[in-house]
């Protein structure tokens, strides 16, 4: 069996340019220097292991400092690039190398479905979700 990429439709765009917005259903909290994402399970197969083996309705994941910082910018407001540029100034050195990091961290979030991508090009802002 053979499994083909779904087409993206932001193919094309500069990472640095995009703008990350958390998806809906995501609940944060904050805790001194932690964040913890409360992630609701929806699917149907997901409510299936809740409901006959009692798997837990919500997964918590702890972010570090680093995470909390990227995802708390995750707001629609910020690109790419303006994220690397807080991270640098906030955490210097201790974020090195701080683009890898920060592009798969964003890998992540979006393999798991925790982000949509605002794009802006042309003064013209397109919600992409993916």
């Amino acid at each position: 069996m053979v499994f083909k990429k779904k087409p993206r439709e932001q193919e094309g765009q500069n990472l640095l340019q995009m703008v990350p917005v958390l998806k809906e259903g995501l609940s944060l909290q904050q805790s001194n220097d932690e964040m913890t994402v409360f992630v609701s399970r929806q699917s149907w197969i997901e409510r299936q292991a809740v409901r006959f083996l009692k798997q837990p309705a919500v997964i918590q994941v702890k972010l570090d400092s680093l995470g909390a910082a990227v995802i708390s910018r995750c707001d629609g407001n910020h690109t790419i690039s303006d994220i690397a540029e807080a991270l640098h100034a906030q955490f210097d050195e201790a974020a090195e190398p701080l683009i890898p990091r920060l592009a798969k961290f964003v890998e992540l979030m979006e393999a798991n479905h925790w982000i949509d991508w605002k794009l802006v090009s042309d003064n013209e802002i397109h919600r992409v979700s993916v």
